[in-house]
């Protein structure tokens, strides 16, 4: 769909709306919703920001269970459960307004940041929430570093979980479907004693996997390596991927006075589950070793002649079938033989050389080529590692005390602690040429105070207030390639402190004309060990090393005495010789100020224009997926984000039509992008974007019973400037379209449309049928940042419906729904490692049913 129809739906569905709401006679109103996008109560149609709100009965007759599942009901938003090879679903890939993150790494903060009843998540990993017992969702677009602070360049998404309520009832439902489906939750508030209540919130889930693993046809597959033999987080195969199966509970207390009240909550989520759906898309064996930034060594295994070699995967495949007289004239016996060194304890492994050619068919190796490429992308050959474990825990305390009549006083505190464990079989095959898994802990206390009062008989409303937050953690990688040619072993430990001071006044002198100006100064220290290293010590044999330990060269194609092996090959550290990253502590720290102006104009009660130009940042970190040796660690800076926006907000035809749009313009610079270089996932600040926008949305209630919702986003986001080393690494080549000054930005679609409406007919008994509609078009994503042809996301219609019967009393439901009823299907996330020989991804889930009963009493 081009822009043309795009403009076409637009006012098309513009045009319905306002037609359907002013036919109507009926009396019924569009419900007001309350949000918190200014650390105050408010009704979202007097709040000067672009935000998608969604309220807890939204979300479940949508059939939103989860934080990425609300992508296709907001305009300019896109939310995937997974990034490039986590491995786990629980991890979130969040952009808004084209800015975001794709990575789950401990070196890379988020672009859009998530809250969670105020609490700032700091990892991407356990940030894809279920929306367990939830008030309401807030999506705010734009950057809101005045408020919220660091790390919401693109936006942030504010969680509102329920509080107690001061009588008995409880809530809950049970949902079965399609893969199995089984989910139960639950919601019972326990009332105490006078102004003291509690609620206790539960709900568990599993579901089997749509991608079925399948046994190769070929005898030779038993005879592969298993992947057991490699170091891995954790070792745990499943017949399928993409299940889930994980429960959580939710516990608060609460005291209420005349002047204070205080909520104490704690959650607890795990996770154990079969790891991320993974389907083959590519294989990249017989490209050359000149190939996507590798230089070719002449006289070496990669280049023997000075014209064309291998990379990882053909290197593999050239082992496997060559005899010793053509891997002598590589000089290719060490790097063929045995994997590891006398500093690898854990990685060793038998030699493969010549195993094809040797007479004895025992011990015959599959190659590794477009074989084990599935006609059916939900079928495959994979037989390694496949889970997500996940412990997630939380403690929070919020006190709001009344000071005066117009001044509270509000203190929330929390501590988090995140362990998580995954991996994946990212070669489709049984073969261990793309095994990757990790191990992450991490911790995290915060503390905010807010002094919120209004003066002036409320026409000034302010909000002062200070920050401090502290995480510490590390992450662990374990990534075995082309069956350990390649073994990367990378424990690493990062450490943040930030603090921040903050405020923002809202002053309104004369009805017709309001003010806002606010600002927030942020420092942050960041503290940063890498210890990545590679176990199998390929450079010392691709040399002609005797050994790891830093012994002379022989007589090898690059003689280097009289300097050892590991000074000449620039390894780090002497007390680890196949150790890549330089050791010791890094050190980085950064100071920001974010402000915000804004002016308001209020024509009629119903009717908000507004103008604001704000600013807004996310740290910077260091590059820690190194396979070659560095003297140096490899720091990246921080991002900034600067927008100008312009938008209405209204209620017309006596509250029955509400139109909300915004266009903006944003100056992002210094983009942190993750490029795959060499089998190395490299984070640069790899140049400048301009991003242009508009967005709709509308709600209309034309008679009574129905409502129809519908949004559309546009959006225009380009690279300004691109740094040169970015466009050496990125194409364009056979594979991706590469990344250039003009070329879009990954994980941004230039359109996305929704329309859904909903319909409820009372019946003559009392009771209601309410059905309920949902199609979102979306136009083309480039899925990476080298924007890799096989990974594009085409354009896409999804349709959800379902249809609810409730019962006179209110008592019990029960729908029948059905999600993806087209059976579309899209790649939401993967990865290219040209160099490893894989092309890999993940598709969306396809078309599935389900049943749910709800009872309430």
């Amino acid at each position: 769909m081009g822009r043309k129809l795009g403009l076409h739906q637009m006012l098309a569905a513009a045009s319905v709306l306002a037609l359907a709401a002013g036919a109507a006679h009926a009396q019924t109103q569009i419900e007001e919703v309350v949000v918190t996008a200014q650390k105050r109560a408010e009704n979202v149609q007097d709040v000067p920001i672009a935000i998608s709100a969604f309220s807890a009965n939204a979300l479940q007759e949508r059939a939103v269970g989860n934080v990425a599942q609300l992508s296709n009901l907001a305009p300019n938003v896109t939310l995937d459960g997974g990034t490039p090879f986590s491995g786990s679903p629980s991890v979130l890939s969040a952009y808004v307004r084209g800015i975001g993150s794709d990575d789950f790494a401990f070196n890379i903060d988020p672009g859009v940041g998530i809250y969670v009843d105020g609490v700032y998540l700091a990892r991407t990993v356990g940030a894809n929430q279920d929306l367990l017992d939830v008030e309401r969702i807030e999506i705010l677009k734009g950057p809101q570093g005045t408020l919220f602070g660091r790390n919401t360049i693109g936006g942030a998404i504010s969680i509102v979980t329920r509080e107690p309520g001061d009588a008995f009832k409880f809530k809950g439902d049970v949902t079965v479907g399609s893969f199995n489906l089984m989910q139960a939750r639950g919601s019972a508030d326990l009332p105490l004693a006078e102004g003291l209540s509690s609620s206790i919130t539960f709900g568990i889930k599993s579901r089997e996997g749509y991608v079925e693993r399948l046994p190769y046809p070929d005898a030779r597959a038993r005879n592969s390596t298993s992947y057991t033999a490699f170091p891995s987080s954790d070792f745990d195969t499943a017949s399928r991927e993409g299940g889930e199966n994980s429960w959580n509970l939710r516990g608060k207390l609460k005291w209420k006075s005349e002047a204070t009240k205080v909520v104490l909550s704690a959650d607890y989520t795990r996770e154990d589950s079969g790891g991320l759906a993974n389907t083959l898309i590519g294989t990249t064996e017989t490209v050359p070793g000149n190939f996507a930034g590798t230089t070719n060594l002449p006289g070496t295994a990669f280049d023997p002649t000075g014209t064309t070699g291998f990379l990882f995967a053909g290197l593999y495949n050239f082992c496997i079938g060559a005899n010793s007289t053509q891997i002598a004239a590589r000089n290719a016996q060490a790097l063929c033989g045995v994997r590891g060194t006398q500093y690898s304890p854990s990685l060793h492994v038998a030699s493969i050389a010549g195993v094809n050619v040797d007479g004895n068919p025992a011990n015959d190796l599959l190659p590794y080529d477009g074989r084990f490429i599935s006609k059916d992308i939900d079928k495959s050959y994979a037989t390694g590692n496949s889970f997500s474990n996940l412990v997630n825990w939380g403690l929070g305390a919020t006190v709001e005390h009344s000071l005066a009549d117009n001044v509270t006083l509000k203190s929330i505190t929390a501590y988090r602690k995140l362990l998580w464990k995954s991996g994946t079989d990212a070669d489709g095959s049984p073969l261990n040429i793309a095994q990757l898994s990790f191990d992450m802990k991490q911790w995290q206390i915060s503390q905010e105070l807010q002094l919120l009062g209004s003066a002036f008989d409320k026409k000034l409303n302010y909000v002062l207030g200070g920050y401090y937050f502290k995480e510490k953690g590390s992450l662990h990688d374990f990534v075995t390639f082309d069956e350990g040619l390649l073994q990367v072993d990378g424990p690493n430990q990062l450490e943040t402190k930030n603090y921040a001071a903050f405020g923002q006044i809202d002053w309104r002198p004369i009805d017709l004309i309001s003010v806002t100006l606010g600002g927030r100064y942020t420092k942050e220290k960041k503290l940063f060990e890498g210890g990545q290293q590679d176990l199998n010590g390929f450079n010392y044999k691709l040399f002609g090393c005797s050994d790891a330990n830093g012994n002379i060269t022989p007589n090898g194609p690059f003689p280097l005495a009289p300097i050892s092996c590991q000074t000449g090959l620039n390894y780090p550290d002497p007390a680890n010789p196949v150790r890549v990253y330089a050791p010791g502590v890094n050190e980085q720290t950064f100071s920001n100020f974010s402000p915000k102006v804004g002016v308001q104009l209020h024509p009629g009660d119903d009717l908000m224009a507004y103008v604001s130009w704000s600013k807004g940042y996310k740290t910077g970190g260091w590059t820690t997926r190194l396979t070659n040796p560095q003297l140096l660690a490899q720091p990246f800076g921080e991002e900034t984000a600067t927008t100008w926006e312009a938008g209405f907000k209204s209620k017309l035809l006596d509250r029955r039509l509400q139109l909300n749009g915004s266009v903006f313009k944003t100056q992002y610079d210094g983009i942190q992008l993750n490029f795959q270089q060499g089998t190395s996932p490299t984070i640069r600040n790899a140049g400048n974007a301009e991003i242009k926008g508009v967005e709709f949305e509308a709600v209309a209630v034309p008679m009574e019973g129905l409502t129809l919702n519908a949004s559309v986003g546009y959006l225009h986001a380009r690279y300004t400037d691109v740094l040169a080393g970015v466009l050496a690494v990125s194409g364009p080549n056979p594979f991706q379209a590469g990344t250039f000054v003009d070329a879009p930005l990954p994980k941004t679609p230039k359109w996305k449309i929704n329309f859904s409406p909903r319909y409820e007919f009372k019946l003559a008994n009392g009771g209601s049928i309410t059905a309920i509609g949902d199609w979102t078009y979306t136009s083309g994503i480039w899925n990476n940042a080298q924007r890799t042809y096989l990974l594009r996301r085409p354009a896409v219609q999804v349709v959800n419906a379902s249809l609810a019967y409730a019962d006179p009393g209110g008592a019990w439901t029960v729908t029948v729904g059905g999600t993806n009823l087209t059976d579309k299907r899209y790649l939401t996330t993967g990865n290219e490692n040209i160099a490893a020989g894989t092309i890999f991804g993940t598709y969306s889930r396809p078309r599935e049913a389900y049943v749910r009963l709800g009872v309430t009493f």
